[in-house]
């Protein structure tokens, strides 16, 4: 498996431009093949920042990062890869730090959230449809659940609700319908064509066909790696992380990961100006960041006509705040 099999990295100049500012700590807290980890190493050596700065890089996919040393074995000097969930990012920071005697301040952040090109194009990872192979879909092999035990063993109500909840999949009661009674007939579903046939003969024709096998699939991975909770926890970590104006970028690939990121930046970015009718210039304690980008940005047609995976990437960024209050 050559490091060409993992994606070219989205949006990988903003990333950059965004983050890389001035030396010190930088975290990538998916890491997959260190495509964005590598254009942030050149980029700090091409700004003299090198030797003052140090990248760690997590991921829970022993795949991804055997390619990762590959890729960026000529800044093994700067960089620590440590195989973990980006939800442990500041755990795992502070004993990096504490390792290599360092203050634990991060002056930037990098979060690239979802799937790989790489895991999808694993047939027996079982993330794709496109592909036969076992219904796994576990980010991290260490995991227990599967896509599998969800599909074969979960009654039609929560498989109803999971396909509604994850994949907003209008016909989510249809499906789970179709899965129940397949179990009852041949004794489970096998693997990932048999579950996307099953799909395609309760959806819509045309396009609509693939955007319901996309939302099915999306739901099964997000449920048996717990992506969505484990961002929330991450985001948390990341701000904690960050030094006064460091920065943290997020880059999510479908509406749910995005109202999360969306809502846990604006909280975040929330001044109090005390009690109504108070008339403050200022508020009593500001919030703990600023939000850089205002909206998400999104590929270039340049960028996406090279990567079609840039297609759905949403990034948002933003920079802590010095804390300070009035009171």
């Amino acid at each position: 498996m050559g490091q060409e099999r993992f994606h070219h990295p989205v949006l990988v100049a903003e990333v950059v431009a965004f983050l890389v500012r001035r030396p010190g700590i930088y975290i990538d807290g998916t890491l997959g093949g260190g495509g964005h980890s590598l254009a942030m190493l050149q980029a700090l050596r091409e700004a003299g920042y090198l030797e003052r700065s140090l990248l760690i890089g997590i991921d829970q996919d022993d795949d991804a990062l055997r390619h990762a040393v590959g890729k960026l074995s000529g800044f093994a000097a700067s960089s620590v890869l440590v195989k973990g969930n980006f939800q442990d990012i500041e755990v795992i920071f502070r004993r990096v730090c504490h390792e290599k005697s360092l203050e634990p301040n991060a002056v930037g952040i990098l979060l690239d959230l979802g799937v790989s090109s790489f895991q999808i194009d694993t047939a027996e990872r079982g993330f794709s449809y496109l592909r036969d192979g076992a219904l796994d879909m576990r980010m991290d092999g260490d995991t227990t659940l599967t896509a599998g035990e969800i599909v074969n063993t979960w009654e039609e109500r929560e498989l109803a609700r999971l396909f509604y909840r994850y994949g907003e999949e209008p016909r989510s009661r249809s499906i789970a319908r179709a899965i129940v009674a397949y179990r009852q007939a041949h004794g489970s579903v096998s693997g990932t064509q048999e579950l996307a046939a099953l799909v395609r003969a309760n959806a819509h024709g045309g396009e609509k066909v693939i955007k319901t096998l996309s939302r099915v699939f999306q739901a099964l991975r997000i449920e048996v790696n717990g992506e969505l909770d484990v961002l929330s926890v991450a985001m948390d970590g990341g701000v904690n992380c960050l030094n006064g104006h460091g920065r943290m970028a997020v880059i999510s690939y479908h509406s749910l990961e995005d109202r999360i990121v969306k809502k846990a930046f604006a909280e975040k970015a929330k001044n109090d100006w005390g009690p109504k009718g108070v008339g403050l210039r200022e508020p009593l304690v500001t919030g703990d960041i600023t939000l850089i980008t205002r909206k998400p940005l999104a590929a270039t047609p340049e960028e996406i006509a090279l990567n079609s995976r840039s297609r759905s990437a949403k990034l948002r960024v933003i920079e802590k705040n010095p804390q300070r209050s009035l009171l």
